[in-house]
């Protein structure tokens, strides 16, 4: 008890998270209140089941021995997660929009979001700018793409997707985390060579709980519902009546109809959603035309090099810049800042040119090749 009055800094954090207790381990307390002890663990079994296969994905990314281990999932406030992290920090926001809908968001070490994107553009002393943050939420939504895939298989539902990774490199004063309490999921990331830190995965508490309640036993009701008892996936895809292909909005409320099959046994295969899914299809096929007038930036790169600043101040008319690239070496052409083919310059009337002579591979362009 004190005696002028005051509130110590222990009640001040108490009520910053929410508490009403002023004792110092309230934050803890009410944290963990947020989540059965059994959804916490299942959903940090969940997570686990994927670091392998992570690992795998992003030393295939980076080119380097990556390991991905963890996570310790726990429930926490706002200020008792801050005080986990370092002052500054690269947040890659990607929510769920839809299957377990909410805020859902990666954050790493400053230096580890660099360490990174180096490995992935065989760059070194890489600045976080556009390029950069790019190159890193293309990672994350690789390790983002492998956990929808298992969670997919393990509750049956198909219809979980999220919205394109947005990065910002913050101080972490600023995160804008979810509000009240949340699931924190902390992984070690070992990029070999000494380099090794954590990442964290946040996620809003109804998408935690959606999530834990579909793996304890959500899942299974969510087969039920995909699939008809004595019906088989991949079959009809639908219930063709009279020459009409009925979908899951044409068999709601009523009866097949004319000796069809009764309302509780109808095929709903089209809940799986299939063109949500990031394969490849017709339907996307088709859809391309919808961009076809989009106009894209193309440019050519003869090389690079790399300055002090004193040397670059230096600078003047008459000076040679020596580049990377061999005299007679192809040059890069890129669309939007990206990799798609090896060229050689050619010259149109006085205009110069480029002939294409190379399509860069899909492995090439993932492991960033130049």
């Amino acid at each position: 008890m004190m005696s002028d009055g005051a509130l110590s800094q222990a009640e001040i954090d108490a009520l910053l998270s929410g508490s009403g207790d002023s004792g110092g381990s309230a934050p803890a307390a009410v944290a963990q209140a947020g989540m059965p002890e059994a959804d916490r663990a299942a959903l940090e079994a969940f997570f686990a089941s994927t670091t392998a296969v992570q690992s795998s994905n992003l030393s295939m990314m980076t080119g380097a021995q990556v390991s991905l281990s963890g996570p310790n999932l726990t429930v926490n406030g706002r200020d008792a997660f801050l005080a986990q992290l370092p002052e500054t920090v690269t947040v890659i926001k990607v929510d769920f929009t839809s299957g377990f809908p909410g805020e859902h968001m990666f954050i790493l070490p400053e230096a580890g979001a660099k360490a990174i994107a180096s490995l992935m553009n065989k760059e070194e002393n890489i600045q976080l700018d556009e390029m950069a943050m790019s190159v890193i939420g293309e990672a994350v939504s690789t390790m983002l793409g492998r956990q929808i895939t298992a969670l997919s298989d393990k509750t049956g539902n198909k219809s979980i997707a999220s919205m394109p990774p947005e990065g910002s490199n913050i101080p972490k004063a600023i995160v804008a985390l979810p509000a009240g309490d949340f699931a924190a999921a902390t992984y070690q990331l070992d990029l070999g060579g000494g380099n090794s830190f954590q990442i964290w995965e946040v996620l809003g508490s109804s998408v935690a709980s959606g999530i834990a309640k579909a793996l304890s036993g959500g899942g299974q009701a969510q087969k039920v519902q995909g699939t008809a008892p004595g019906m088989t996936p991949g079959g009809t895809g639908g219930m063709n009546m009279g020459g009409m292909q009925m979908g899951m909005g044409g068999m709601m409320g009523m009866d097949a109809g004319g000796g069809g099959m009764p309302f509780g046994q109808t095929n709903v295969q089209s809940v799986q959603f299939p063109s949500l899914m990031p394969h490849g299809g017709s339907q996307e096929t088709g859809n391309i035309g919808l961009i076809m007038d989009v106009f894209m930036e193309m440019t050519v790169e003869l090389g690079r090099t790399r300055k002090l600043i004193k040397e670059i101040l230096a600078m003047g008319e008459g000076t040679i810049i020596e580049l990377d690239k061999l005299a007679g070496e192809p040059v890069d052409i890129l669309v939007n800042h990206k990799l798609i083919a090896k060229g050689e310059v050619v010259v149109i009337d006085e205009n110069f040119g480029v002939r294409v002579t190379e399509i860069v591979s899909p492995a090439e362009r993932m492991h960033g090749m130049g």
